[in-house]
């Protein structure tokens, strides 16, 4: 995995936008909250949402810590794209993606 493929995938998911924030972040974003974040100038470290009951599992994982500012949501933060393999990256991409829609209001999910 690598940011394009990551970047490819997460836009393959449907209503995935994507925008730049914090002035270097490249945010994905399902009807309109974020999904995934990742450096946009520099290819390593990558944001997002996992179950709770994965949390502490993740963290126990080397090169994963909680996402900064977003950890009490269930955010982690690995530090690099190889320390996950690309089906890894798959799952974990698409549940955040899901478990970000299924938070959304019924009238945003329609729009999807």
């Amino acid at each position: 995995m690598n940011i394009e493929s990551l970047r490819k995938l997460c836009l393959s998911f449907p209503g995935v936008t994507e925008d730049i924030k914090w002035e270097s972040d490249l945010c994905f974003l399902v009807g309109g909250k974020m999904f995934c974040v990742t450096p946009a100038d520099v290819e390593s470290g990558v944001s997002f949402k996992v179950k709770e009951d994965e949390f502490r599992d993740m963290l126990g994982r080397k090169g994963i810590i909680p996402a900064p500012y977003m950890a009490r949501y269930k955010w982690v933060y690995v530090l690099e794209f190889e320390w996950l393999t690309d089906s890894e990256w798959e799952h974990f991409i698409r549940q955040s993606y899901e478990l970000v829609k299924e938070g959304l209001s019924q009238k945003i999910k329609k729009t999807i």
